[in-house]
C-alpha cells in the first residue's frame, strides 16, 4: 500500500506495476507525483512550475522581438 505524501490517501499503486519516472497522481487531492525510486518506493511531487517558467520566458522572448 502506498499513500499519498499530501492527503495520506491510499494511492492503490503496486511499486511492480511502476517504473521509476513515471508519474502517479492521487484520486482525492489530483497532486502529480514522480517515481522517484520503486525499491524502496519513494514518490515526488511534480514541479508544474518549471514548465510554466520555461513557458512564461518564451512568450516574454516572443513580445520582446
Amino acid at each position: 500500500m502506498v499513500l499519498c505524501p499530501e492527503c495520506d490517501t491510499d494511492l492503490d499503486v503496486e511499486a511492480d506495476d511502476v517504473d521509476e519516472g513515471e508519474t502517479v497522481s492521487c484520486p482525492e487531492c489530483g497532486t502529480e507525483f514522480e517515481v522517484v525510486t520503486t525499491d524502496p518506493f519513494e514518490l515526488k511531487p511534480v514541479e508544474e512550475d518549471y514548465e510554466d517558467d520555461e513557458e512564461e520566458k518564451e512568450k516574454e522572448e516572443e513580445e520582446d522581438e
